[in-house]
């Protein structure tokens, strides 16, 4: 690996909220590469979020990634009732970086050398670019760390409790705005194939719902025949004329750009921070497109970790929490229409009010 800092432009963190406890941001004495552990709010808890390990232009691009992912796992986990605060940790790839198994794992052990010296602060499991696997590698660092593999003593990966909890709240969309739960028949545009976009299109596809996919891996495309979904390129995705759009991937795909295209009567799916800007609420709103908001749709895997995780955890009670994600999506479109406010707006309520009520 050839390691190059580009230099930092500060761009990436104007008009971002600097709400945070605490942001650590490091240089892995193994690795080379930057480290940011950012704690939003404890106020509920240990701060749990994912580690996520991707390629940024900049290093500052990461910072302000790892700084919105923590404030929307800070709604997150209060939205879904745990007893959690919230926090992300980013590792700053730069662009075209390859890393070797070696290389990865040096990264997983500077992460662990970051969490630890938050004392407690915050506990980490995987995101986008890691894996049950290499939380296993952070464990040898640090304790402040779940989702680990089974044959490990852990949970294992949460990505099938996330798609179990976007299904719920695809179900609880499409009653909202046709009257019936029936997924049978209705149009689904999915972004994204990955862990949990991969697992919600079989999911979908086995109750009879016609798919149109996409994925920046084309190597996809073989898994979407499979499923008898029909493939389109990523950059016209969201043009595609269908019942919901499902974002699957990374944030901040709803642009206003995108917003103005969509050819959709609502929009639920699994990826962190799609609104590019809050003002999208609105925007979607306006167009008479129905949100339901990402950090309540994609819940199930933080509810999973939390849950599963207790000493003699009932499995059960576990999936019947993360189901009930499709209750709490109905709740809040209940309460914007009655109050008159964007989705976003009622989302943020409910979580608002369940972090005064731990001051």
């Amino acid at each position: 690996m050839t390691l190059t800092h580009p230099n930092p432009s500060l761009d990436a963190l104007i008009g971002i909220p600097f709400t945070h406890e605490r942001v650590l941001i490091t240089t892995g004495i193994r690795s080379g590469l930057v480290i940011t552990v950012a704690v939003h709010s404890t106020r509920l808890g240990q701060a749990l979020g994912g580690a996520r390990m991707w390629q940024y232009e900049n290093w500052t691009d990461a910072v302000a990634d790892a700084l919105r992912l923590s404030a929307a796992m800070t709604l997150k986990n209060a939205a879904a009732g745990l007893h959690l605060g919230g926090g992300k940790s980013v590792i700053h790839l730069p662009l075209d970086t390859e890393l070797t198994d070696a290389e990865r794992r040096d990264a997983m052990l500077d992460l662990g050398d970051a969490i630890e010296s938050l004392h407690g602060a915050y506990m980490t499991a995987e995101d986008v670019g890691t894996n049950a696997e290499l939380m296993a590698v952070v464990k040898e660092r640090t304790d402040h760390v779940c989702g680990l593999p089974v044959a490990s003593g852990g949970v294992g990966e949460p990505a099938e409790a996330t798609a179990a909890g976007v299904y719920a709240s695809i179900v609880a969309t499409l009653e909202a705005l046709f009257g019936s739960r029936e997924v049978a028949g209705r149009h689904l545009v999915i972004a994204g194939l990955g862990q949990v976009g991969g697992r919600l299109a079989t999911r979908l596809a086995a109750a009879g719902a016609r798919l149109t996919v996409s994925d920046v891996n084309l190597a996809r495309q073989d898994f979407a025949a499979e499923l008898g979904a029909t493939w389109v390129p990523v950059d016209g995705v969201h043009h595609v004329p269908a019942d919901l759009f499902v974002p699957c991937g990374l944030g901040g795909v709803l642009n206003a750009r995108v917003i103005g295209e969509l050819n959709v009567l609502g929009v639920v799916g699994a990826a962190n921070n799609q609104l590019a800007q809050p003002e999208g609420a609105a925007q979607l709103d306006a167009r008479g497109i129905l949100w339901a908001p990402d950090f309540v749709v994609n819940a199930g895997g933080v509810i999973y970790l939390a849950l599963a995780s207790e000493p003699n955890a009932d499995l059960d009670a576990v999936a019947a929490r993360v189901e009930a994600i499709g209750d709490v999506v109905t709740q809040i479109f209940t309460d914007a229409r009655g109050l008159g406010i964007t989705t976003l707006a009622a989302a943020e309520r409910l979580a608002a009010a369940r972090l005064d009520a731990a001051r």
